[in-house]
């Protein structure tokens, strides 16, 4: 009876440990196929993941991908995230793709970038820039306006002239055909900006630009504008005068939009479009105009093709 009980034990115990060895097997084999099966996974993800697309394929560039707004400094090698959200470059009036931004709403160069972009607050938005002078390396968010009254932006404009001098440009709380404008300068490169004045009208803002620390210029009129409207600033901002352009009679009803003034070869050049609903030789010629004074008066030159430009 003692040698059946040991025997017995030695059977159950025998059995215990081939059942214990065997769901060990088992579970190893189960852990195996689990890893194998999240690694297939993950390169399944990797592979139909999207490459990151450049707009421009400069070396300098971005790009807007799976809810990523991501900047390269190397051509695409290496790409670094943006730390704000995408849509937040295109809040306002704006119907694009967003796969691209607005025109003018950003500067980016191999020494810096800046990015214009908004964010809705209940009943209005705030507007900022985020900029790095370190290719990406450090981000500094810097609040420009807070404009709870004003639910929208439309016209958008920024740029440097050198490393420290700048300008911001914006327009909101459109109300049919007028709105308010409003014209930031900054003397540090984008890590500031100073509100300064603008002209006293309320019509909509066609396009503006500063060609120097102390001259700028707006133009006026969106809505089927019949002459140009130009205004100039010799102070940085502290005034505006209207600037005189003096359209031939053969023009008047032609060249009817002012776009923002340049230099070229130190002479002041101002080009006059035809406004959104020109059809003469096709609506694309532009009339030049030069100034002599800064801006005050423009005296007309010639017609220029689109591709004589600049």
């Amino acid at each position: 009876m003692k040698k059946f009980a040991i025997t017995l034990s030695s059977i159950m115990i025998i059995g215990l440990t081939v059942g214990m060895v065997m769901q060990q097997e088992a579970m190893t084999t189960l852990t195996t196929q689990t890893q194998s099966e999240k690694l297939a996974e993950q390169v399944q993800e990797a592979e139909e993941q999207e490459p990151v697309a450049p707009v421009t394929d400069q070396v300098v560039d971005y790009s807007i991908n799976n809810e990523e707004f991501l900047v390269t400094f190397d051509q695409g090698e290496n790409w670094i995230g943006v730390p704000i959200e995408p849509q937040t470059l295109f809040t306002g009036e704006y119907t694009g793709s967003q796969q691209e931004l607005i025109n003018d709403s950003y500067v980016l160069t191999n020494d810096r970038a800046i990015f214009l972009y908004a964010v809705n607050q209940g009943n209005g938005i705030t507007v900022h820039t985020i900029s790095t002078t370190d290719q990406g390396q450090s981000w500094q968010e810097t609040p420009i306006s807070n404009i709870e009254s004003r639910p929208t932006l439309r016209f958008r404009k920024m740029d440097l002239l050198n490393e420290q001098f700048g300008y911001l440009i914006f327009s909101g709380e459109r109300t049919m055909s007028s709105e308010s404008g409003y014209v930031y300068l900054t003397n540090d490169g984008g890590e500031s900006w100073t509100l300064v004045g603008i002209p006293d009208t309320l019509r909509l803002i066609a396009d503006g630009g500063f060609i120097n620390e102390s001259t700028g210029f707006l133009s006026y009129g969106t809505i089927n504008p019949d002459a140009p409207d130009l205004y100039v600033t010799n102070d940085a901002g502290t005034s505006w005068t209207w600037s005189e352009v003096h359209v031939p009679d053969e023009y008047g009803e032609i060249f009817v939009q002012a776009e923002a003034p340049f230099m070229r070869d130190d002479q002041y050049i101002l080009h006059v479009n035809q406004g959104p609903n020109g059809d003469y030789l096709g609506g694309r010629v532009k009339g030049e105009f030069h100034s002599e004074d800064e801006g005050l008066t423009w005296e007309f030159v010639e017609e220029v093709e689109p591709d004589e430009l600049h």
